[in-house]
């Protein structure tokens, strides 16, 4: 019983928190707009500022802290990837190429023939 109240409770902190979180974005954009008299360098850094707020209090959200553990699994797996040399890229870019060529090629000497096909059994053509 005691479990269930924590859970509730903890579910909706961090759905205040998103409320928060959302408010403050809301907020740096609009002084970002309301502010426009003012040098964009400062209307940028108060938007990186009040930006870096909204993620923090995100964070502290479960939420948060889930994407936050998706994206650096993310970034390990990606360090992971065996990547193509300039000599594979290359290579497999100039097959891609020469297979649409040769489908295109195709598809337009069907397209003639079924031109053909329909104009003689309509008796418009030769």
């Amino acid at each position: 019983m005691v479990a269930k109240t924590e859970t509730e409770e903890s579910g909706k902190l961090d759905n205040f928190k998103f409320l928060i979180a959302i408010a403050l974005l809301v907020g740096a954009i609009w002084q970002f707009y309301y502010f426009e008299e003012e040098s964009q360098l400062y209307r940028i850094l108060g938007l990186l500022a009040i930006l870096a707020v909204a993620v923090g209090v995100m964070y502290t959200t479960r939420l948060g802290y889930g994407l936050w553990l998706f994206a650096r699994d993310a970034r390990t797996e990606v360090r992971k990837v065996i990547w193509p040399t300039r000599q594979e890229t290359m290579q497999t870019t100039l097959m891609v190429i020469v297979m649409v060529i040769i489908v295109g090629i195709m598809l337009w000497l069907i397209d003639m023939f079924l031109r053909w096909a329909v104009l003689v059994i309509t008796g418009q053509g030769g």
